[in-house]
């Protein structure tokens, strides 16, 4: 489920998959790793949803 919230993201944003590990998880192959199957701990899990919000809100966002 997150990885689909993640890959919604990254078209509605068009950020790049490496720039969204590195700003959300501090792991440029965050992404790549939950595509080939990795789990996250629940406190990545909710940083990463928290960063996604905040970002959609923030000026940043296209």
């Amino acid at each position: 489920m997150l990885l689909r919230q993640i890959e919604r993201f990254l078209r509605l944003t068009r950020m790049p998959w490496t720039t969204f590990g590195r700003l959300a998880a501090h792991d440029p192959r965050f992404v790549g790793d939950l595509r080939n199957g990795r789990q996250p701990r629940a406190g990545t899990a909710a940083r990463v949803r928290l960063f996604m919000t905040t970002y959609l809100e923030s000026p940043y966002a296209r």
